[in-house]
């Protein structure tokens, strides 16, 4: 997702390392280059200068701030607002559902005054997981920011591509609305606890360096309420869900490979925030968890206190990619077991970001006993595809 130079040549020579943020593999990096191409080509509008912006650097120490934070951030390279959770329908059938906007900075020249400079690019993803279909639903969209038609909002969020967006209001509600190809979703989230900072008060490591690191919150625990449209059918749903919202300029350890990662709403009020970043080599480069109990107070565990130990693998038939699906997870003395609500929840991106990944609904146990729901994302685990 890393956008580069607006030169064909600049763009694939320092890709390779700076894509790892993201997970996106070797194989697709070419559809992105052609993506990239294309937008470089048609909204181009006036000559601009070599000097590539500077963008903001993540550093320890810096309060985040509400509900300026929850808006965007346009001066850093890359950010998300990611959005997870398990829905219930009236006859107790279980649905999963991710709703994710990224805005990724270019090295467009900012001086540019032209309204089709692409400055900055949206690009959107969703996904419904339905048991009865048997395999994931899923859509994408991109597109430059302008016009707008696509934009990512500063002071709150307020992000948009075409007819998906995503709006919080004074009330700390959001509203959201996705019509993708073979659904439709149409959600009201309502926050139940206040945003859970990540790591050191915001600031998260992603690797031993100091710079590897990003702002980073949390609101677990949403209350959520709407319909889902599926075969020209609308259902009336409500569930739970967890939002994430990242920004950073960094880039992962050169020695990454892919990550797993973990957000769950607890039943008993708390959420679990996990991730494990691995190497090439299939070792721990770094990891990280975070526990908040219900009355709010916030563990935090250091990376040789969290580990991941696969269980049981799927393998995909649509890339022929290894997933750990079922996932043991340690940290500090607590063992938790992630259970997929079913196996086939890969996601295939390359029409937008370049990468192939799973993320999917599991719910959670907690030294053998049933704890919550949440998603399991993993990335890194296909090495090459073809369009």
């Amino acid at each position: 997702m890393e956008i580069l130079k607006c030169s064909a040549a600049h763009i694939g020579s320092s890709r390779k390392r700076k894509y790892r943020l993201f997970g996106i593999t070797k194989g697709s990096v070419r559809i992105l280059n052609m993506v990239v191409t294309l937008f470089i080509a048609g909204f181009l509008a006036t000559p601009t200068s070599a000097e590539p912006p500077r963008f903001s650097q993540v550093v320890p120490g810096v309060p985040l701030v509400f509900p300026q934070d929850f808006g965007s951030h346009p001066d850093f390279r890359n950010e998300w607002w990611y959005v997870t959770g398990w829905l219930e329908t009236p006859d107790k059938k279980p649905l999963g559902f991710q709703i994710t906007f990224f805005r990724v900075a270019t090295e467009h020249n900012r001086a540019n005054p032209s309204r089709f400079a692409p400055k900055q690019l949206i690009i959107a993803h969703a996904a419904l997981s339905d048991p009865a279909v048997g395999k994931l639903l899923h859509d994408q969209k991109s597109a430059r920011e302008g016009l707008g038609l696509a934009y990512t909002k500063e002071g709150d969020t307020d992000v948009k591509l075409g007819d998906w967006y995503m709006l919080r209001e004074e009330n700390g509600r959001y509203q959201t609305t996705i019509k993708a190809r073979d659904f439709m979703l149409r959600f009201s989230l309502t926050p139940t606890q206040k945003p859970m900072l990540q790591d050191d008060n915001g600031f998260s490591h992603k690797g031993p360096l100091p710079e590897q690191a990003s702002y980073y919150y949390s609101e677990p625990q949403l209350q959520v309420t709407g319909t889902v449209t599926h075969n020209d059918k609308e259902t009336a749903v409500k569930g739970i869900a967890w939002l994430d919202h990242e920004w950073s300029t960094a880039y992962l350890d050169p020695s990454a490979e892919g990550w797993d990662w973990v957000g769950a709403n607890l039943d008993d009020g708390s959420s679990l925030m996990a991730f494990l970043i691995r190497g090439k080599d299939g070792r721990k480069v770094w990891a990280y968890a975070g526990i908040r109990d219900a009355s709010g107070r916030f563990t935090r565990f250091e990376p040789d206190q969290v580990s991941f130990q696969p269980q049981r693998t799927w393998r995909s038939p649509h890339t022929d990619a290894v997933y750990p699906v079922e996932m043991r997870i340690q940290t500090g003395s607590t063992v938790w077991l992630l259970t997929p609500l079913q196996d086939d929840q890969e996601l295939d991106s390359r029409q937008s970001t370049g990468a192939v990944y799973w993320e999917g609904a599991v719910t959670v146990s907690r030294d053998g006993k049933p704890a919550g729901r949440g998603y399991f994302e993993m990335t890194g685990y296909v090495e090459s595809l073809k369009l």
